[in-house]
């Protein structure tokens, strides 16, 4: 007993249409009106109007269930609707209204094709109805709207209801992009922030090592040493911070004199052969990053003494190479972690193209469009 309370409570408090469909659908009932043209006329007694309640009352729940209704469930709603209309059209003409309910129901078959051809099956189940009326005025009344209302509403539910899922998967596809684009900025802020605090911890730990051996021995030298370790520091805070906010802007000139700072005090010889042209934001800001990690790669794990920079422009392309005399011998000595995953992505969305190799050392080539787009 209580399990059917708690079940009349649920559907008492609705909603008793899906919500994506408004409140229009409660105000089409208002159609269920054509019934009481009769009793205009001629009064109804307490029976008929004692079952024409109870049947409004069975025809607004399966009205409603119609809504929620899926695959066979939808024709059974229609073939339900045309049995209502069927037992009434004896006796009220206004029977008519429930057959273009059934039109409309239509609009919960998925397919066109199969919608078209349910709705002509209620118009050819009507036809049939109609010759249950011996008088042909009373049949005319009920076929007129029939004819001329049924067909419009039918095809004008199934196109909304097309319309409707459409702009509910559109609705779902710029969600998804939105929810993949949001991925793709959070990867985009990882990589970059690897990039970064790879860099300048990287060239911080050196100093410090740096002057802890200078700090005995140079008192003067290690105090240069820890105001390199304090500027390094500043600048990896205001670099990480703009990066988080999505306007960082990692000029090359910047990556350069990083660069040289980083090699310089590692103790790895830098040979570098920088032209100087014009690149597109996007492009600088993908050959800086490169670099920077390069750099870091050459600091952290090369074994290196001796590294070379080159960028260059050729035929439109901006070239950037970095070699080094470090450990690698074959390809199978480079370490493919995130710093290199996170460059190759990072060229590959400006269209330029990344290429390894390792022999007596490891070399890095970079080609990008010089006026990549932003």
């Amino acid at each position: 007993m209580n399990r059917i309370r708690q079940g009349l409570d649920r559907v008492l408090a609705g909603p008793w249409i899906p919500p994506e469909h408004g409140k229009l659908p409660y105000f089409w009932l208002l159609s269920l009106g054509y019934m009481g043209w009769k009793y205009f006329y001629v009064p109804p007694s307490a029976l008929e109007a004692a079952l024409l309640v109870l049947t409004l009352v069975v025809f607004v729940a399966l009205y409603c269930a119609s809504f929620w209704a899926r695959g066979w469930q939808v024709l059974a709603c229609m073939l339900a609707c045309c049995l209502i209309g069927a037992l009434w059209v004896r006796w009220n003409v206004g029977a008519a209204t429930f057959f273009i309910f059934a039109c409309a129901a239509a609009a919960g078959i998925l397919r066109l094709r199969r919608a078209v051809l349910a709705i002509a099956g209620v118009i050819v189940l009507a036809l049939l109805t109609s010759l249950l009326i011996a008088d042909t005025r009373m049949r005319f009344l009920f076929l007129m709207p029939i004819l001329t209302i049924s067909l419009p509403v039918g095809v004008g539910s199934v196109m909304d209801a097309r319309l409707r899922r459409s702009r509910q998967a559109l609705v779902r596809k710029q969600e998804e992009v939105e929810h993949l684009a949001t991925i793709a900025e959070r990867e985009r802020i990882s990589r970059d922030l690897h990039d970064l605090l790879g860099h300048s911890l990287s060239l911080i730990a050196l100093k410090a090592e740096l002057a802890r051996k200078l700090v005995h021995r140079d008192a003067e030298s290690c105090a240069r040493e820890i105001a390199d370790i304090e500027t390094s520091a500043r600048q990896a805070l205001a670099e990480v911070r703009a990066a988080v906010s999505g306007y960082r802007e990692s000029g090359l000139a910047h990556a350069l004199a990083s660069a040289r700072a980083s090699l310089a005090a590692a103790d790895v010889q830098l040979h570098e052969q920088v032209e100087r042209f014009a690149l597109a934001p996007a492009a600088e800001n993908v050959v800086a990053l490169a670099l920077r990690e390069a750099v870091t790669n050459v600091v952290r794990h090369a074994g290196a003494t001796r590294c070379s920079v080159s960028l260059a422009l050729e035929h439109g392309v901006a070239v950037l190479r970095i070699a080094d005399d470090g450990q690698a011998r074959s390809p199978a000595d480079i370490r493919h972690g995130n710093g290199l995953s996170g460059m190759r992505e990072r060229v590959a969305a400006v269209g330029g193209k990344l290429a390894l190799r390792a022999c007596a050392g490891l070399e890095l080539e970079l080609r990008i469009p010089a006026g990549a787009a932003t």
